[in-house]
């Protein structure tokens, strides 16, 4: 790979002013398109287009679907639907194609695909953008390499040859039967080493693993994950084959829900980049600010009401940010471990019972541990009144059980109501517990002090 120093980026300055389309060519000829787009993200705009149309049709296509999103729809703002067809479209697989134009208005969708010349592929992108978003459909692309099972071996390879001839890569042949449904997989190895096979059925490998179109992202990432395949077809309700997911569309997908159960966990409600307009980002993080606003003056309201146990011990006042800062943290780690079991499989729903228990025990422990050694600290070095320690204290476990239960508790009734329980590591298990640990702990310094 080339150096991407300030040489290069004066010598490509110059040819784009001199209009040297074939020199800026030459001069990408050895990157991988993934390395394009980050040159052309320190582009201005019209620099970027004049590099997008100096490239190769294949090439430039693949560029344009490694650029972050708003990059790309500021590309795609000044090209003509007509040349967004001739110039990208007829050039991506059908799932990066989906991709694309799921980015359109829907005007703009349907002009982009009349001007698409392969009836076939327009046809294949019209059909995988009826798949709801979020399921295995949305995902999958048609490119495949499909034989029947009663096939004789010269006559699979020569099938094969003709279907291979507009695929970039091939990663399994797909066994049909008459009805198109999936009867297993065809090794290229045993292309190779059973080349006298009377028929495909007799050398496949039956019953593969597959997904079906209406299963969710989340499954599917998985079992990609669970079986480690390159590849895994697609099948309808009735088990016909109807399109293939490969890895890297898998990871793409896996990164970006890792970044929005980060940015919810963090407070963020919608999905936003460093480079987004102050507006953007205002809207996405102002919500969660004002809820949190709102429970600190719940918290604020709580304390007022017992400004009489202050004044006649302002000791108590002194551990308000333990109370708080102990309940919010316990939360947070128990309903984290609820998230992550969920999204990787480990937890299930009909386990939740047992989490709960586990996670019950689990604060037991530790609430016993941590109030004895506040319980010690107080007796032999801070020494306020006796009955202060162990309100402190009994407060203290009481609230390290609830947050553990709280905490395991919300994320499995959001993945119950079909809500990303995600949102539950954030700010929403921090508010709470500090207004019921607030409540809590009151409660035990009045009955107790």
């Amino acid at each position: 790979m080339k150096e991407l120093d300030e040489e290069f980026f004066q010598n490509l300055e110059e040819l784009i002013k001199a209009g040297d389309k074939e020199a800026i060519r030459a001069s990408f000829d050895d990157m991988h398109a993934a390395d394009i787009a980050l040159v052309i993200k320190e582009l201005d705009l019209d620099e970027a287009e004049f590099i997008i149309a100096s490239l190769d049709s294949d090439l430039a296509a693949d560029v344009l679907m490694e650029l972050d999103e708003d990059d790309r729809h500021r590309l795609l703002e000044d090209i003509p639907n007509k040349d967004i067809a001739k110039q990208f479209v007829e050039h991506l697989d059908t799932d990066d194609a989906v991709d694309l134009l799921q980015e359109l208005d829907k005007e703009d969708q349907e002009e982009v695909l009349s001007h698409v010349d392969d009836v076939e592929q327009a046809g294949s992108i019209i059909d995988l953008m009826k798949y709801p978003e979020g399921t295995a459909g949305s995902l999958m692309g048609t490119e495949m390499i499909v034989v029947k099972e009663n096939w004789s071996m010269p006559e699979c390879v020569k099938r094969m040859r003709e279907q291979a001839e507009d695929m970039d890569e091939i990663f399994y042949v797909y066994v049909i039967d008459d009805d198109r449904r999936l009867k297993g997989i065809l090794p290229l190895k045993t292309l190779i080493t059973n080349p006298s096979a009377s028929k495909i059925k007799h050398v496949m490998e039956p019953d593969p693993y597959s997904v079906k179109a209406d299963e969710p992202l989340d499954d599917v990432v998985i079992t990609f994950e669970k079986y480690n395949l390159p590849v895994m077809p697609v099948v309808d309700s009735i088990g016909r084959l109807v399109g293939r997911i490969t890895f890297d569309d898998v990871m793409d997908e896996a990164r970006e829900q890792t970044e929005r159960d980060y940015q919810l966990a963090s407070g963020l409600s919608a999905d936003i980049e460093t480079s987004d307009k102050l507006l953007d980002q205002t809207k996405a993080r102002l919500p969660w600010l004002l809820i949190g606003m709102i429970g600190g003056l719940s918290n604020s309201w709580i304390l007022g009401n017992f400004q009489g146990n202050f004044l006649s011990n302002p000791a108590i006042a002194l551990f308000i940010p333990l109370i708080g800062g102990t309940g919010g943290n316990v939360g947070i780690q128990s309903s984290a471990i609820v998230v992550q079991g969920l999204a990787n499989g480990s937890l299930e729903l009909r386990n939740s019972l047992s989490q709960i228990f586990r996670e019950l025990g689990l604060a037991l422990i530790n609430a016993s541990i941590i109030s004895m050694l506040v319980f010690a600290y107080n007796v032999f070095c801070f020494r306020p009144d006796f009955s202060v320690t162990t309100a402190v204290s009994v407060s203290l476990f009481s609230v390290v059980l609830f947050a553990a239960v709280f905490g395991t508790l919300v994320p499995l009734t959001l993945e119950k109501l079909k809500i990303d329980p995600a949102i539950a590591t954030g700010p929403f298990i921090t508010i709470t517990n500090d207004i019921i640990g607030m409540m809590i702990y009151m409660t035990v310094c009045m009955m107790l002090i």
